[in-house]
């Protein structure tokens, strides 16, 4: 992902990236308790935030974070930002970090829950993809994953070490050596026309791409269904893709040696179509309605 352009909201204001504090004494900066998501900005407008944001306060309560904001002048903050630094294509981050809690914080005025958000250019990500794989990169048990928290360590140190190894993503196995997710991503198999996707039990995100695109599934008559996957599943598939804010529907061409020649297969491709029509309604419409607004 690209530089943090020169303007974000911070709490009430938005400032110059190099005005804006943030202290030691912020527990969350040291200790990850805090929360995030990623919109992927299409024409302007934040993709999906009502899902966003329906996730983000879910995984608040989880955390027992909280968060006063309410949605509405949340994703006003987000199109005065996005205006502000002229981002018609592009991602937004929205993070609440806890500010108030355990014993290393300090008694600095700030509020107990700080609400932050920038924006970025988009990571450029062509074509198919090559992944790795990491045993035990998900503890399924953990009431903590699936959700979208910043003690994010994990994600980029396996990440690095599969940058290191030549691979774009890496393939993360739960204690069960069953198929998780990815680092930022979601995946799936498909095997004589079915498409299979791991369950949230097997320790993977509640991904907002793969909500969606779950639910345009059927009218295409694509049966997916969530079940839980080895890694002899995903080599044996006839089709490999992958879903993310960033990624969208994106293919698979190969997992560690094994390799997919027909990367994107004829499904992929088909979702791939609709996610992008859904997107391209879903952006239409805001406008619409911001119009009407006005």
């Amino acid at each position: 992902m690209g530089s943090i352009h020169k303007l974000i909201y911070h709490n009430d204001r938005m400032l110059p990236l190099d005005e804006v504090r943030l202290s030691p004494g912020q527990a969350a900066l040291f200790n990850g308790w805090g929360i995030f998501t990623t919109m992927r900005i299409y024409d302007g407008v934040p993709f999906g935030f009502e899902r966003h944001w329906n996730r983000l306060m879910t995984d608040a309560r989880l955390l027992q974070m909280p968060v006063k904001h309410a949605p509405e002048p949340v994703r006003a903050a987000a199109t005065e930002l996005l205006r502000a630094n002229a981002v018609g294509e592009g991602c937004i981050r929205v993070y609440f970090l806890y500010n108030k809690i355990g014993f290393w914080c300090s008694n600095e005025p700030m509020p107990t829950v700080d609400f932050l958000m920038y924006t970025t250019d988009l990571p450029k990500r062509v074509g198919p993809t090559q992944l790795g794989v990491q045993a035990h990169g998900r503890h399924a048990a953990n009431p903590l994953t699936g959700r979208k928290v910043t003690s994010w360590l994990q994600n980029v140190f396996s990440l690095e070490q599969a940058h290191q190894r030549g691979f774009e993503e890496v393939v993360l196995l739960n204690e069960r050596d069953e198929v998780a997710e990815c680092t930022a991503a979601n995946l799936y198999r498909v095997r004589g026309g079915t498409v299979a996707t791991p369950p949230l039990a097997a320790g993977c995100l509640a991904g907002v791409t793969r909500q969606v695109v779950m639910e345009l599934a059927p009218a295409l008559g694509i049966q997916i269904k969530e079940r839980p996957l080895k890694l002899d599943d995903l080599y044996g598939a006839d089709e490999v893709f992958m879903t993310s804010t960033t990624r969208e529907v994106q293919p698979v061409s190969q997992i560690e040696q094994h390799k997919f020649a027909n990367a994107p297969g004829p499904i992929t491709a088909r979702l791939a179509q609709a996610f992008s029509s859904y997107v391209k309604r879903y952006v239409a419409e805001q406008k619409q309605a911001q119009k009407v607004s006005a």
